[in-house]
């Protein structure tokens, strides 16, 4: 392995690794901005009943990771009344409208870090390219597995979260590995 073959792996980690960063920060800031007055305004009934029944409030940040984590196709776990939990992506349960747009917004992201990621490393071919993308997984991976345990409310002895298997797997691996390659390799056809 040459002295530029290891810089072009370090650079293309380096890439990655920020730019999974960045998708994730910025998938789950376009979430909050865009939903945090709705989640609040649809929190607001429990909230005031868990306060006047000695509870905590659940934090609209937290709520909004649920979307988040929703718009990757990740179930968000709910204690039921009659035991045990239920799962439930609140998007899917929705009547349309524009919460539909939050399962777009991380491949559209994850794409644009694949971009970011195959351009400085500078991959010359689709291949290349493509390896050089995925590695956004670096980055987004442990925001996700860290995401799925903030975004946990604990009710009674249950706790309302996103499913950890999948935030994991799907989320944090597959998501950003497939759509980071297809900007990956998409990079090499606009390079010079």
């Amino acid at each position: 392995m040459s002295v530029s073959d290891r810089s072009n792996g370090t650079s293309g980690i380096v890439a990655g690794t920020g730019a999974g960063v960045a998708a994730y920060v910025l998938g789950y800031l376009f979430t909050y901005v865009t939903q945090n007055g709705a989640v609040e305004e649809q929190l607001a009934g429990f909230n005031a009943l868990a306060d006047l029944f000695g509870g905590d409030p659940i934090p609209t940040w937290q709520a909004v990771g649920w979307l988040f984590y929703n718009g990757h196709f990740v179930d968000t776990r709910v204690p039921s009344l009659i035991g045990g939990d239920q799962m439930t992506n609140l998007i899917s349960q929705a009547d349309g409208g524009t919460l539909s747009i939050l399962f777009v917004v991380p491949p559209v992201l994850l794409v644009l870090a694949g971009v970011v990621a195959g351009r400085f490393a500078g991959g010359t071919d689709p291949t290349d390219g493509a390896k050089n993308g995925a590695l956004v997984v670096v980055g987004y991976l442990p925001l996700a597995v860290l995401g799925a345990f903030l975004f946990r409310y604990s009710v009674g002895d249950g706790t309302v979260a996103p499913d950890v298997i999948t935030a994991v797997l799907l989320a944090g691996a597959v998501y950003p590995a497939a759509f980071g390659a297809i900007g990956g390799a998409a990079a090499t056809f606009v390079s010079d």
